[in-house]
C-alpha cells in the first residue's frame, strides 16, 4: 500500500486565467507561475502552488497528493490503471504518477516539487488564556485585505458510489477514515472524513471528505488561514470586493475547523479555514449519524449546501 503524505494541490479547468488569477488573489493567494494555459497559486508556506487552473471549459481535473521519497513513486506506478514515473513539465518540477480514482477524475502522486521561500506573516498575539498580557503595552490594529493563505487543506469530493470510492482511496493512497456518517442503519454510510496515514505524527482531521452525491464532482476546497483574525478580516475584504458568500462564519464540529466558504466565479467554492484537530494513529474512527454533521457554533449550512456539486 502506497500511503500519502498530504494533499499538494486541486487541478482545476476555467475559461478566463485573468477572472480566476483576481479571485484567488483576493482570496488570499499569490501567484508562484502562469504560462499561455496554466495558473500556478501558491500559499504563505513553501510549497510551489497549492492550486491549478488550466485553460478550458470549467470543472474538475483532479488532485495531487505527496510521498514523501521516489521509492514511494515507484511503488504507486504498481497500482492498477497508474503511469509509469514521469518527470512533470510544468512549473515547480518534480516527478508524479498519474491514474484515474473510480469516477474519472485525475489522481497525482508527486514528489520532488520545487519549494520556494516561505512568505513572512507577523504572528498575530491574543491577551487571553495563559497568555493574558503576551501583548502588553502593544495596541492590536488588524491590517484590511485578503486573507493569508498558507496551504491546501482538503477536498470535499462528491460520488454516486461513495462506498466504492472512498474505498479506492483507502486502499490506493492508504486513507484512514477520522469520522463516518450513516443515515438509518450504520452499514448505510453516505459520508466519510479521511486523513493521511503518518503513524505517530500527527496530521490534519481530514485531507479528503468523500461523500455522497447524484453525480461525481466537488463541492468544495479547503485553504488554511493564519488564525481567526484572518477568516474574519478576509471576509470582510471579499465581501467588499463583490463575490458571492456562501456560509460561514462557523465552526464545524467534525474537524472543528473555523470556517468561511466562497464561490469563484463558476461556483466552485473555496473554504477559509483555521484550528483544526490534528490526529494521529492512536485516535479512533468515529461512527455516528448524519444528523451529527453539523457545526458547533454559527448558522446552520445552507439547504443547497451539501449539494452543491460542480463536475
Amino acid at each position: 500500500m502506497v500511503k500519502v503524505s498530504d494533499i499538494a494541490y486541486i487541478r482545476l479547468r476555467s475559461p478566463d486565467l485573468d477572472l480566476q488569477e483576481r479571485f484567488l488573489l483576493d482570496f488570499g493567494m499569490q501567484r508562484s507561475a502562469r504560462t499561455a494555459t496554466a495558473l500556478y497559486m501558491r500559499g504563505t508556506d513553501p510549497a510551489h502552488h497549492i492550486h491549478i487552473t488550466e485553460l478550458g471549459e470549467p470543472g474538475l481535473i483532479g488532485m495531487g497528493f505527496y510521498v514523501q521519497s521516489e521509492a514511494e513513486l515507484h511503488e504507486a506506478a504498481t497500482i492498477e490503471g497508474a503511469s509509469p514515473v514521469e518527470n512533470i513539465d510544468e512549473p515547480g518540477g518534480g516527478k508524479r504518477v498519474r491514474l484515474r480514482e473510480p469516477n474519472g477524475y485525475l489522481i497525482e502522486i508527486v514528489h520532488g516539487i520545487a519549494q520556494l521561500a516561505p512568505i513572512p506573516v507577523e504572528r498575530n498575539t491574543m491577551n487571553w488564556g495563559e497568555d493574558r498580557g503576551i501583548r502588553a503595552g502593544d495596541e492590536k490594529r488588524l491590517k484590511p485585505g485578503p486573507s493569508r493563505v498558507k496551504r491546501i487543506g482538503h477536498c470535499v469530493f462528491a460520488a454516486p458510489d461513495q462506498k466504492t470510492t472512498l474505498a479506492w482511496f483507502n486502499r490506493n493512497l492508504g486513507l484512514v477514515n477520522s469520522d463516518v456518517y450513516y443515515a438509518g442503519s450504520e452499514d448505510n454510510v453516505v459520508a466519510t472524513f479521511a486523513r493521511v496515514d503518518r503513524g505517530e505524527d500527527y496530521v490534519d482531521h481530514h485531507a479528503l471528505f468523500c461523500t455522497g452525491g447524484a453525480h461525481a464532482g466537488l463541492n468544495h476546497i479547503g485553504f488554511e488561514v493564519q488564525d481567526i483574525d484572518d477568516v474574519a478580516v478576509g471576509h470582510d475584504y471579499l465581501k467588499a470586493k463583490g463575490y458571492e458568500h456562501a456560509w460561514g462564519i462557523g465552526r464545524h464540529l467534525s474537524g472543528s475547523q473555523v470556517f468561511d466558504y466562497w464561490f469563484d466565479p463558476w461556483k466552485r467554492l473555496h473554504e477559509h479555514w483555521t484550528d483544526t484537530d490534528l490526529l494521529n494513529n492512536k485516535n479512533p474512527t468515529h461512527v455516528m449519524p448524519i444528523s451529527q454533521l453539523r457545526s458547533q457554533w454559527g448558522e446552520p449550512a445552507p439547504a443547497w449546501f451539501g449539494k452543491h456539486i460542480t463536475p
